[in-house]
């Protein structure tokens, strides 16, 4: 079965790739001896690799169950172009063009075959199976996105469930379910649902410790801070929004703002909608803004950037969602924006369920996703914690680790919130009890008699808002606990009559204003730069020709590689993890070309450079320079050269400083210019965040970079 020395060797020659990711051997190997599995992987764990490596390595055909078209024909794009015999039968296929794949798999000139659940439960395809099954044999049965046969799940479809019949009909076939989130429950279900017979079960773990999470208020200067984010996070980026209307209203802000971005919700007709996905995958579009609709499926490994700019509906779903970042496990950012009205808007969708079971579900996953936004811990606790994984704490890549909030004694407000909770003999929720501690005068308050307790009204002196955040921080801190039947009634526990006795004192982390930070870039990672935006254009180029995303050529990863080794042979190329045999053969010679070429005008520059002095540009400023004296405006640049807008904006205020010949009054109006001089004459040559204070944040860090680069020049005069 096995035709190479071993399993690394293979993966080597199909992917490119020198080692197996956490898991994946020891799952292969169980895959190879013909077992059932059930695989929960995050996303960007290499879920894939674990059926795709067996199907070459075994006789007949592996049939692989996904949901989404546009996921089938991401994973079978970048197959073929491993030179690996993959395709896919799906409602996009006209007649002639499904008898002509399904005569290849008859022929045994395909290895993997991708179906959506429909089809393959279908009258006709069924007995196409009987006769593959019959001429060349199948395989296995891989079965992606496996948690939508729970109605546990966050993405419950009612068709998988009927794919249990393909257990009765092939019941030697062995089965793979594979999942990148799934809850204890949700897993069961799951081998039951599928009749999965005593399978190899492997969980990895959640944690995804390239992704730095954190929670940001919702305040008036939110779309300042959202634009401020995707200007300075290279790569793609993903804006989920709850409703089409915000959607279409954030797009189009954007897209003023001079950013390319487009829309996706339901409401777009499909073709609209497929386009804009395509415009998205194949860099030809750097943002998208979209409802949860968008996303499943998407195999694109280089968002940089999740944006949640509305609360979303439950932590499964966050999960998922914001894991869209980062799949090729480079540092990516995921940011949450709260506030108190997106808990209404949900609410409101939850209370339009008509099966009350449905509501007390959605209520409860709506109040773990609050806990989650306010939660002072470290975010991966909260989030590990939700699917059974323990986690220490201190990760150090999310906002409460990073910039721990200040504490500040809570203990005496503490005694007084569970001191209401006990006299209201435990069996009210938490805003009941904000009510009564702040002298509330509703029917319930008065129906109960609370308005007759020593503890009503004794909170006046804090907000609703801030008895909330203490309740929630004692439900975090084990203070205080809450029934889970969907009612969420506050009940005490051993520490809470500790706290009520002095016995031990409550402190609450206080949220403080986040800033974003600017990092100067050195003289070197500079040009590394330039040579990795000359391979991404080749690899944009190669990929527009063969019409597939640019990720199916080389992945950033490797493009990274490239510009840190800077091979000089095809030999040295192979070495590179991500380049497998087929890319040596098609792409090697190209980038070893580019990045010659690199090399000779670097080494010719050196030759003519004269010891630097100030003032005299780089390489890379002349370079924006050049197409700013072309007319082309800070985001047309930024998308010519393919990096990031304030990176030019650095360029030009470094080209002002440098006498260059740069109009700062085409980029910033002469009143604001005034004004910021005045500052800067006041307070001096200090960095751009006490500037900016100074100023207000109607003035944003580019104007102020661009300004002080001028005031330096003058006053080095």
């Amino acid at each position: 079965m096995l035709q190479y020395p071993n399993l690394e060797q293979a993966l080597k020659y199909h992917f490119g790739y020198d080692q197996f990711r956490p898991g994946q051997r020891q799952i292969i190997e169980d895959a190879l001896q013909n077992r059932d599995l059930l695989i929960v992987m995050p996303t960007g764990g290499g879920k894939s690799l674990c059926f795709q490596l067996p199907a070459l390595l075994k006789k007949g055909l592996t049939v692989v169950v996904s949901p989404l078209i546009a996921l089938m024909q991401d994973q079978v794009e970048a197959l073929r172009n491993n030179n690996i015999s993959a395709t896919f039968l799906n409602s996009s296929l006209n007649p002639y063009k499904v008898r002509s794949r399904e005569e290849a798999i008859l022929n045994g000139k395909v290895k993997l075959l991708y179906v959506a659940p429909e089809r393959l439960l279908s009258e006709r395809f069924l007995p196409f199976l009987d006769l593959v099954k019959e001429k060349i044999g199948i395989a296995a049965f891989a079965i992606d996105e496996a948690h939508c046969v729970s109605e546990w799940g966050h993405d419950f479809r009612p068709e998988y469930r009927q794919m249990k019949s393909l257990r009765k009909r092939y019941p030697n076939i062995p089965t793979l379910a594979l999942t990148a989130t799934a809850t204890d429950r949700v897993r069961t279900d799951i081998i039951q649902q599928l009749g999965l017979k005593q399978p190899s079960i492997h969980i990895a773990s959640f944690n995804r410790q390239n992704l730095y999470y954190e929670v940001r208020s919702k305040t008036k200067s939110a779309y300042a801070e959202l634009l401020e984010l995707v200007r300075e996070n290279e790569g793609s980026a993903i804006i989920y929004c709850l409703t089409r209307k915000k959607v279409d209203e954030l797009t189009f802000k954007l897209q003023n703002d001079q950013i390319s971005a487009l829309s996706y919700h339901a409401g777009l007709g499909d073709e609209e909608r497929s386009n804009n996905q395509t415009r998205f995958i194949r860099d030809d579009v750097r943002v998208m803004v979209a409802t949860i609709a968008f996303g499943m499926g998407i195999n694109k490994p280089d968002v940089r950037l999740v944006i949640h700019f509305d609360l979303p509906r439950n932590l499964e779903s966050y999960y998922q969602e914001s894991g869209r970042a980062g799949r090729d496990s480079e540092p990516s950012r995921c940011t949450l924006f709260f506030s108190f009205s997106d808990i209404k808007t949900i609410e409101w969708s939850i209370n339009q369920k008509t099966d009350p079971q449905e509501q007390l579900i959605s209520k409860q996953q709506l109040r773990q996703v609050i806990d989650y936004a306010e939660g002072t811990v470290c975010r991966r606790t909260i989030q590990l914690g939700y699917f059974g994984e323990r986690f220490p704490g201190n990760c150090g890549n999310c906002d409460n680790c990073r910039y721990p909030k200040p504490l500040q004694d809570w203990t005496i407000e503490a005694m007084k919130f569970l001191s209401c909770v006990a006299r209201c003999k435990e069996r009210f929720g938490m805003l009941h009890i904000i009510d009564v501690l702040r002298g509330g005068k509703n029917q319930k308050i008065t129906q109960n008699e609370h308005d007759k307790l020593s503890t009503y009204g004794i909170g006046k002196d804090k907000t609703v808002d801030e008895w909330r955040m203490l309740a929630r921080s004692l439900l975090h801190q084990g203070l205080l606990e809450q029934t889970s039947d969907g009612y969420s009634v506050l009940k005490l526990n051993a520490l809470s009559w500790e706290v009520m006795r002095r016995q031990r004192t409550v402190s609450l982390a206080v949220p403080i204003a986040q800033k974003i930070t600017w990092e100067e870039g050195s003289e070197k990672a500079a040009e590394a730069e330039i040579l990795l935006q000359r391979l991404r254009s080749l690899r944009k180029q190669l990929a527009d020709e063969q019409s597939v995303p640019p990720y199916v050529i080389f992945h950033d990863s490797t493009l990274k590689l490239m510009t840190q080794v800077q091979p000089k042979t095809i030999t040295e190329f192979s070495k590179l993890s991500g380049v497998g045999s087929h890319k040596l053969a098609q792409y090697g010679e190209k980038f070893l070309a580019e990045i010659k070429a690199y090399r000779q005008e670097q080494g010719s520059q050196e030759q003519v450079k004269s010891t630097p002095f100030l003032g005299s540009p780089s390489d890379t400023e002349l370079f924006t320079l050049q197409l700013y004296q072309q007319g082309l405006n800070v985001a047309e640049i930024s998308q010519k050269r393919n990096i990031r807008a304030t990176t030019i904006i650095r360029h030009l205020a470094d080209l002002i400083e440098k006498d260059q010949p740069v109009d700062l009054n085409q980029l910033v109006p002469l009143e604001r210019q005034k004004h910021i001089w005045q500052v800067l004459e006041a307070v001096g040559d200090i960095s751009l965040t006490p500037i900016r204070d100074q100023l207000g944040e109607s003035y944003s860090y580019d104007e102020i970079r661009l300004v002080r680069g001028k005031w330096r020049r003058e006053n080095r005069k």
